[in-house]
Parts: C-alpha cells; structure tokens; sequence
C-alpha cells in the first residue's frame, strides 16, 4: 500500500467545491454546482452537475468549458433548469431543458443578470440587473462606448465604495421579468434604489423583493420586504422598517411569507431569526423571538465556492419547515412549525453549509463538510434521520492524502464563561513529539470557527504545527449575549478568552512546545493578532492579515468605517481618545513578535493603509517586520481571489512560521 503524502498549498488546485445543491419538486432530480480551480488560466470554474437522488447513481456534467455556470433553478414542471453563465462575457440568465440541446441565452444586459426566480406557470423569469437610470435591459455592442479613457469619479455621498464591487458606477440593482419564450424583459423596479429580487407568489401575481427605500441611505442600515405586482407594478411594503429583513419565501397556499430578519437591537451583533407575514389577517410575527438559535449559516472557512443559504424552506403543508441554522461550532438542520416548533432534523459535528428539500417534508438534499473532509452532498432522510452519501467529488483526492482531525476542546474563561474550540495534532504526530503551536483567530468579528474544512489549519498541521482555534467572546452560535459581549471590548474580554485558551491548551496537551507559539488571524483575527503582540511576548512568530491597526483612520477609509466603528467600538470622530486606546498602533513600542503583514491592494473594508502604518512604525523602531501587498485582490483573497495569490498567501503564512518556530 503506498503510504499518503501530507498536504500543500497547492492542491487547492486538485481539490473540487461542490455547492448549491436544488432538488427538483419531484424529490428526485438534483443539479449542483462543482468548481474548480484553473491553474494555467489562473482562474475558477463552475459547472452544472446532475444527480438522480432515488437511483444514486453517477453524477452527470451538464455544462462544459472553462466558464463560471452558477445559481441554478429548476422550472416549475422540473424539465428546464435557469441559470446564470458568463460564457459570453458578463453573467447572463441561460435556460438548459432537462431532455438535451444546447443551452438558450435569454439576457444580454449591458452589465450582466443575476438570481433567475421561475414564475409559478413557468412561461416567465424573474432576475436582478445592475442598470444606470434610463440603461436599457438589452445591449448592442456596437453601441457601446469606444473610449477607454480614464474619467474622474465623483463622489457625493459616504457609500460610494463596496469590498465587493469596487467604487460605485452609477448602476442600481433592478428587478426585470423576461418571457422564456419570446424572450421579451420589461423591468418591474426602476428609480435611484437597489432592490433585490427574492420570491415569487404561488398564484403569478405578486413578487417579493427587498429594498431601502429611505432618502438618507448613507444613514440607514435597514432592508424592508416588499410585495410588488407583477402587472401593474403596485407596491405593499410588509415589513416596518425596524431592521434588516430578507430571505423571503411563499408557503405553497399562498397565505404565509416565512422572512429571516432582525430588528437591530444591537446592531450588526443582533441575531437572524424567523419572521411570518400572514397574507390574510395582515400580521407580522416573530416565530423565534424567545429563542437564542441563530437562523442561517455564519461559520466561517477558506474553501468552498458558490454557498447559498436558503431562507426557511415550506413543507407541502403550508404549516412546516427547515431551515439552517448556527449553533455551537456546527451549522445544523432544523425544522420548525407555524406553531411555534422547533427542533433539529440533522444534528451533528459538521458544517451544513447547503440545503434543499424540494418543497417537501420527508427528505432534503444538504452539502456538509467537516473538518477532515472538503465537503460533499447527501440525501437525509427526515423521518429516520438516515443520510446516505450522493457525491464523492474529492475520493480520488482524499485516497492519496493525509488529513489532520479536529478535537473539540470546552473551557472555561477566567471570569467563568463557557468556551468552545478545537485543537488540531500536527499531521504524522507521535507520542512523545514536542511540537509548535499556530493560534488561529477569525474575523467578524462575528463569525463561527466551525466543524468545517479549512485549507489553511490543514497546510499547517502537514508542516507539523499543532493548530489551535476557538470562538471568543463576539462570535456568533452562542447565543445573544455571547455574540454582543465584545462590541465596546475590543482587545478586552475577547483578548482574554483567547489567551485563556493558550493558557487551556498548553495545561492539558503536553506535546505543545511552550517556546515555540505562533499566532495569525485575518480581519478582526488581524486586528487581534496585532493586539496580542502589543499586550505579550509569549508568541515567537505573527501572521498578521487584511488587519486593523488604528481605528481613527479606519472610521474615515474603510466602506464601512464611519459606522461600523461606532457599532463595534462604541465610539465616533468625537472620541479620539477611545479609538486610540483600541488601536493596536497605539502599542507599537511593545511589539517585539517578528511580524509578517499580509495585506490586498484593492481591500477597501480593511484598506492596505491599516498594514502601511503599522509596517512603517515598526520598521521605524527597528522591529523585524517584513510586508506582502497582494494586487488585483480585495478582503476576500484567502477564500475567492486569483488561485496564484491564495497560494502564495499560504506559503508565505507557513514560511514565516518555519523561519521562526522550527
């Protein structure tokens, strides 16, 4: 038998995302999205896949190439599926029929089309466009704009730049209606708002979508759910504006729109929960307002492609249905009843990060991964809780590897609160080995290290480090008062509960070598990095990643500064003092941890002049501190950037630590 080879950077390359699985109403055909990445091109690649969940056999390609095929929906009759391919250039809207032929390009708008919504009949497609006022839904190449040039940008109001998008070009996020026959679209939304289209009526008359529609959007941080006609365009908001409301779903009779949503209560640390309009009596209730479950997927990870999570899905019944939801280090199945019911239909250490039941109650299709396996689909069976395995994208893969397992760990912190994490043995490990120590800490900072693969403590553990990572105080999966105990704290309690942690694991795992810790983290992980290496010298290596460094400048040049800064630290403009005394900077003189930067040119939530101060002071000092600028990259770099790049991310990440704890 040949013996496995531990793990690289670079077979991310070799390694298969599969995602968005959508099972038919027929409870038999499934497509799903598989991607992968392109070494040569440098690039990803999506296709469609299909799978007969009943006779379990094979699954079957069903678009080719090297272009990115996403966001399939199956027609109401179950023989066309929609989706969405930039096989022409931008994203366009394309329908596939079941039974063969090539696939049909319905859109050709200027700037791409997006989440193709099925009209109950089936004759028509809703879809979201990015158009300017007064741009039309088609377009002619030859009437597009010859000059090249550069032209000024002007900005006139604070949200005028996204870490996703870029700066802000004029277009508005628009909601259109296409025939599939004749291919004729006529928008149904239109004016200087972004609306995002969600749903459609069972009975073709009505679309939800959500929107902020208040004047001052540089100040308002809320989304409403809207009913629109799908005539004569006449619009029924149905939420308050008391918060961020979303997800919208029908139950199948037409009553009852389920919504997951929250009402702000404490900013962006409130948790989703589910919200039922009734059609009939006008109410609107929250189903899970006594609850402490968070409603949805926040664990977080540096690998899968194309993940959606569903609003809540309705049983035939018009009275069940399930749900994600994130609890305690796994994103789990839950089922849930008009009744107010609750309970898990899938409970286990995994990470749940797919879900599709077809409208049924019996049985649902769910993407999982785990902390030893990439992720994968599998057919689970309800009523008995069996769950049989569909799709085993990475067997080749995982034949010729050795993969590190996670060991839960529960602790308490120094003030008594209850403490989850994992730690990880280096791959190879045996009795009586010493070995180092990376920390991990992830951004948010609410977000959920989870039973879940991670590519990055994997590359680690197969250089011989033992990986240890927790959820502090401020993530989520722990309940309302967990989640918003580090708003105000930064680099308090959350320090704290991560040092508590080391402290736990170096007590109780005796193969951890004392002198040799290292630590990293990205975003608010960067942030903490940067911290803990002005608050002790215990680490002998630091990773620091699209970090934070001094929040006084943060409020003014990150896409969310202005306000993100007064939510979390609990402070403005107006209080220079407060923001300083969070700020990392503010302890350069006590950094003597060798510091590696790692930081995106094109960041815009963290910008790349977070690491420039913070390299330039420490250089200044004569600190050992060296600085990697990643271009044509943003905040998402360790998860969706140029393939090229995230393996240079890694490589640099495990060199630095070998320089310096081996």
């Amino acid at each position: 038998m040949t013996e496995k080879r531990t793990i690289r950077a670079e077979d991310l390359y070799l390694l298969k995302s599969v995602a968005d699985p959508q099972l038919a109403h027929n409870g038999v055909d499934c497509v799903f999205i598989e991607t992968v990445m392109l070494e040569e091109e440098n690039k990803y690649s999506s296709h469609l896949y299909y799978i007969n969940v009943t006779e379990k056999s094979k699954p079957v390609q069903w678009t080719f190439g090297e272009s990115r095929n996403h966001s399939p929906r199956w027609s109401p009759d179950g023989q066309s599926v929609a989706f969405v391919s930039d096989r022409s250039g931008k994203g366009q809207i394309y329908v596939l029929a079941v039974n063969g032929g090539e696939a049909r390009q319905l859109t050709k708008c200027p700037n791409g089309a997006t989440n193709p919504v099925w009209s109950p009949d089936g004759t028509k497609i809703a879809f979201n466009a990015a158009l300017k006022n007064g741009e039309s839904l088609s377009t002619n190449i030859s009437e597009e704009k010859k000059d090249k040039r550069p032209v000024p940008l002007e900005v006139d109001k604070m949200k005028y730049k996204s870490d996703a998008y870029g700066f802000w070009q004029g277009n508005f996020n628009q909601v259109a209606v296409i025939d599939v026959r004749t291919g004729e679209a006529q928008l149904l939304t239109s004016g200087e708002h972004d609306y995002q289209l969600q749903s459609w009526s069972p009975d073709g008359k009505h679309i939800t979508v959500t929107a902020d529609l208040s004047e001052d959007k540089d100040q308002s941080f809320g989304s409403d759910v809207y009913l629109i006609h799908a005539e004569t365009k006449e619009t029924k908001k149905l939420t308050g504006s008391t918060g961020y409301f979303g997800n919208a779903t029908w139950s199948p009779n037409g009553r009852y729109v389920g919504m997951l949503g929250h009402e702000s209560e404490y900013k962006n640390a409130t948790l989703a929960k589910i919200w039922i309009y009734d059609m009939e009596t006008e109410k609107f209730n929250c189903l899970t307002r006594d609850s402490d479950l968070l409603i949805g997927d926040y664990a977080i990870g540096d690998f899968q492609q194309g993940a959606v999570t569903p609003g809540i899905l309705w049983g035939e019944d018009n009275h069940s249905f399930y749900f994600l939801a994130t609890d305690h280090g796994n994103t789990v199945v839950y089922y849930g009843s008009l009744d107010g019911e609750l309970y898990p239909a899938l409970l286990d250490n995994q990470h749940v990060y797919g879900l599709s039941t077809g409208g049924k109650v019996d049985q649902a299709v769910v993407a999982i991964s785990k902390p030893n396996h990439p992720g994968d689909l599998f057919l689970l069976k309800v009523t008995t809780g069996e769950m049989e395995q569909l799709t085993q994208v990475n067997e080749e893969f995982l034949q010729e590897v050795v993969l590190a397992g996670a060991e839960p760990i529960e602790f308490n912190s120094s003030d008594h609160w209850d403490l989850h994490g994992w730690i990880m043995k280096p791959v190879n490990f045996k009795d009586g080995d010493k070995v180092p120590l990376v920390l991990e800490i992830h951004g948010g900072p609410h977000a959920m290290y989870a039973n879940s693969y991670f590519h990055e403590f994997q590359c680690l553990a197969s250089q011989g480090y033992a990986v240890l990572y927790i959820n502090p105080r401020g993530s989520h999966g722990y309940g309302q008062q967990f989640v918003d105990a580090v708003r105000g704290d930064y680099g308090g309690k959350d320090y704290e509960d991560i040092m508590d942690a080391v402290d736990y694991a170096l007590a109780n795992f005796d193969f951890i070598d004392v002198d040799r810790l290292g630590v990293t983290g990205g975003s608010y992980g960067g942030f903490m990095t940067n911290w803990i290496i002005g608050h002790t010298n215990r680490f002998k290596a630091a990773v620091t990643q699209r970090s934070i460094s001094n929040w006084i400048s943060f409020y003014g040049v990150s896409d969310i500064g202005y306000y993100f800064t007064d939510w979390q630290i609990n402070s403005g403009l107006n209080d220079i003092e407060t923001l300083w005394r969070h700020s990392p900077l503010a302890y350069v003189d006590e950094m003597e941890t060798p510091l590696l930067i790692l930081h995106s040119e094109k960041d815009f939530r963290c910008p790349i002049e977070q690491a420039e101060q913070l390299f330039i002071a420490l250089k200044d000092r004569k600190k050992t501190a060296k600085f990697i600028r990643f271009p044509e990259a943003n905040h998402e770099l360790s998860r969706s950037g140029k393939p090229n790049l995230r393996i240079s991310r890694l490589n640099y990440i495990t060199g630095w630590f070998n320089d310096y704890l081996k």
